[in-house]
């Protein structure tokens, strides 16, 4: 029934976004969750709903204000180009900015959940042995927001592999450097070569399962040895 070959490049380069983006948000989203978690500021409820953005506002219309942000005309469009020659919109680094920004809450609020569900006594426990704040960040905190960090990391992997709008808007479909795979799926359809939309969307929502289900038994297994 498929015998038509597969067309990888989108996979390879959905496969190398997904990777980048979250290795990014790691680094990122883990200070700015502990310090929402840790603090009473004034502004704690503005940069949160800041945050959350990207779970309500439709994909197009944040790719649309980072197409003219990130645009020869926009204000980091145009400083890049006068940095490197190069433009951000339609090319991967473009991509992955966009990806950061939309896939931002799917990182920091797990890791701020875990980071308030492990409480202040284990903090202040390693601060009666003269524990320095960054040691308890990284010695007691980290060690056990372990979950969270598994939870951010692959629920960040699997919103990335699925993107569309963010990605269509500032990325366009150039083939073999920013066609990602559900770009990919989209034209097929279009095109009515329902075989290949067929394997791709398979391929993705296998994917999606197996990412779920890895998720899912990780967490049960780290909750069942507490």
């Amino acid at each position: 029934m498929f015998d038509m070959p597969i067309n990888w490049s989108p996979v390879w380069i959905t496969l190398r976004l997904a990777t980048i983006t979250t290795i990014i948000l790691l680094l990122l989203s883990t200070p700015l969750a502990w310090w929402l978690a840790q603090t009473k500021c004034w502004c704690k409820s503005l940069i949160e709903a800041a945050v959350s953005l990207p779970l309500v506002l439709p994909p197009t219309v944040l790719g649309f204000y980072l197409l003219i942000t990130l645009g020869p005309q926009g204000p980091i469009g145009s400083a890049w180009q006068s940095l490197t020659g190069g433009s951000l919109t339609f090319t991967f680094t473009g991509l992955v900015i966009g990806s950061v920004l939309f896939s931002l809450p799917f990182a920091v609020h797990p890791l701020q959940n875990a980071f308030t569900a492990m409480g202040q006594r284990p903090l202040e426990v390693a601060a009666t042995l003269r524990a320095s704040p960054l040691d308890r960040f990284l010695t007691v905190a980290i060690p056990l927001a372990r979950p969270g960090f598994l939870s951010a990391a692959t629920l960040t992997f699997a919103h990335t592999v699925g993107e569309f709008g963010v990605v269509l808007m500032i990325g366009g479909s150039i083939p073999g450097q920013t066609q990602v795979l559900s770009i990919a799926i989209y034209e097929q359809v279009e095109m009515l070569e329902f075989q290949q939309a067929h394997l791709l969307s398979g391929g993705m929502l296998l994917f999606s399962f197996l990412i779920l289900l890895t998720l899912y038994t990780i967490n049960k297994r780290l909750d069942y040895n507490k």
